[in-house]
């Protein structure tokens, strides 16, 4: 994350990642992405693929990777943070070019309005938020910056929830869900290692529970660190119709998205509209 406030010049960058990654218009024959029953996506911060993958600071997140499919050429949309989020969820930054705080967006598309227009379930859990609906820009090492639900009106308040309220039952949650750890174990302020005590401390019982119960957990991360022109990330999807290995498709936050939407049948949003998606499944699934 930079510094709080910043501004970013993006049109260069933005360019370069229009050129360089695959668009629906390419051509190639969209792969038919399976209908989780659940997906929960946790947003990592501020490290790119070669830092994490392979990594002895992140055994757990290794893990995953040889467990589930791992994309080896994955980026992020831009620098700093708060536009990955805005992107992932909604398909564009809004004109938001840096991490100030509050924004209200009111009646944009997202994620979780297309969900609830389709009768289906979005909740989004941040650790550290204090209640349920909370809208301050941060408490303790909770901010909202990378929280985007908060930012999208009229979304309902009962969507935005603290991490404590993520269900024990995994069968009672949201079609999807987001969840975004704190500052001290997101890799932000915290280390590595902490940040990958706390994935699996919290999100593994989850992810060994999504092979048999036809559900999915991606794991991502908003960008690289900011000195890294190409924004390289992980991102790592374990589930029941997951063909592990790693798979070297071209794609962004944007492809994730798509991929999204595209699992139940919604119309893509902003800027997904124009990516692939991501094409990891069995055959057959």
């Amino acid at each position: 994350m930079t510094s709080h406030g910043r501004s970013a010049a993006l049109p260069a960058v933005l360019t370069v990642l229009a050129v360089l990654l695959p668009t629906a218009a390419c051509g190639t024959a969209e792969a038919k992405t399976p209908r989780p029953d659940h997906i929960v996506v946790v947003i990592e911060e501020n490290h790119g693929y070669a830092d994490i993958i392979g990594s002895r600071r992140a055994p757990y997140i290794n893990e995953l990777a040889r467990q589930g499919a791992s994309l080896t050429d994955f980026y992020a949309i831009t620098h700093p943070s708060q536009p990955n989020y805005l992107g992932l969820f909604s398909g564009g930054p809004h004109d938001i070019l840096n991490d100030s705080c509050p924004h209200d967006l009111w009646k944009k598309p997202n994620l979780a309005a297309s969900l609830l227009d389709a009768g289906l379930t979005f909740t989004g859990y941040a650790q550290g938020l204090p209640e349920v609906g909370f809208q301050g820009c941060s408490h303790g090492a909770y901010v909202r910056r990378h929280n985007p639900w908060v930012d999208f009106e009229p979304l309902p308040e009962s969507i935005n929830r603290p991490f404590t309220s993520f269900p024990r039952d995994f069968s009672k949650l949201a079609t999807v869900s987001f969840v975004v750890p704190d500052l001290r174990n997101d890799m932000h302020d915290g280390t590595v290692e902490k940040a990958d005590t706390w994935l699996r401390d919290n999100l593994g019982a989850y992810a060994r529970w999504a092979v048999t119960h036809n559900s999915l957990l991606v794991v991502t991360w908003d960008e690289d660190r900011v000195d890294s022109q190409a924004n390289r990330i992980p991102a790592i999807l374990v589930g029941e119709k997951v063909e592990p290995g790693n798979h070297d498709q071209p794609n962004n936050l944007y492809g994730l998205l798509r991929t999204l939407v595209d699992a139940y049948g919604l119309d893509p949003i902003g800027h997904s509209e124009e990516a692939e998606p991501l094409d990891v499944w069995k055959d057959g699934a």
